[in-house]
């Protein structure tokens, strides 16, 4: 099951652009035994301001896929339970799954509807780039969670 992240804006140049990156590519790495990846980060930038323009790009980036929106109000997932829950998903033939992160304003209503599920990294707002990141990071490590690795722990 190939994976992105589709979020809005440009990531920049900074130590948080770098991080992102560097857990992609160790997650397509360390996913592909497993039927996982390559981790795409995919940066969306909308020519127009505003939800709408944005909630184009998030769903035309995401067609044909399982499309889970990160949002505050989201579900919230141990580690263990989001790396079961992207497994869950390749086992029932999803062929890719696509995460979205929106712009200032959050997610348009349109992408929230069609999100399957969503996911929360509790109730704060984070900056783009660090979600972005943090979000990098969580899939590397589920991907090393179901290969047995000893990256995490309990």
């Amino acid at each position: 099951m190939k994976l992105a992240i589709a979020a809005i804006g440009k990531p920049g140049r900074g130590p948080e652009a770098a991080l992102a990156d560097d857990y992609a590519r160790r997650a397509t790495l360390a996913g592909r035994p497993l039927g996982l990846g390559p981790l795409e980060l995919v940066d969306l930038e909308p020519r127009k301001s505003g939800k709408a323009p944005e909630a184009e790009l998030i769903l035309a980036a995401a067609e044909g896929a399982h499309l889970i929106a990160c949002d505050e109000r989201g579900k919230t997932y141990s580690s263990r339970a989001f790396a079961d829950h992207v497994a869950t998903l390749r086992d029932q033939g999803e062929r890719r799954l696509v995460f979205c992160i929106g712009g200032a304003d959050g997610l348009d209503e349109s992408v929230r509807r069609a999100a399957r599920s969503t996911l929360a990294f509790g109730p704060q707002t984070w900056p783009h780039a660090l979600a972005r990141a943090m979000l990098a990071e969580q899939l590397y490590r589920a991907v090393t969670i179901l290969s047995g690795s000893p990256y995490h722990r309990d």
